[in-house]
């Protein structure tokens, strides 16, 4: 799983860039991440690369492109 953590993260990015602000449940059915543990992976990798902003709240995250 670690292995392609790079990999969900260009999903996830690419899933952003095309479609715009996306919840936790959209964002992980549009980058093809296998669970839930793979998204929070990515988007970890692209917060500590400081490339997301997160609005909504802690149950409802909302994520986007700086």
């Amino acid at each position: 799983m670690f292995e392609n953590t790079g990999s969900i993260a260009g999903a996830i990015w690419n899933a952003l860039n095309e479609n715009g602000a996306m919840g936790a449940k959209e964002l992980k059915k549009a980058a093809k991440a296998k669970s839930e543990k793979e998204l929070f992976l990515g988007l970890g990798w692209l917060l500590r690369e400081d490339k997301l902003s997160v609005a909504g709240d802690e149950k409802e995250p909302v994520f986007s492109l700086k």
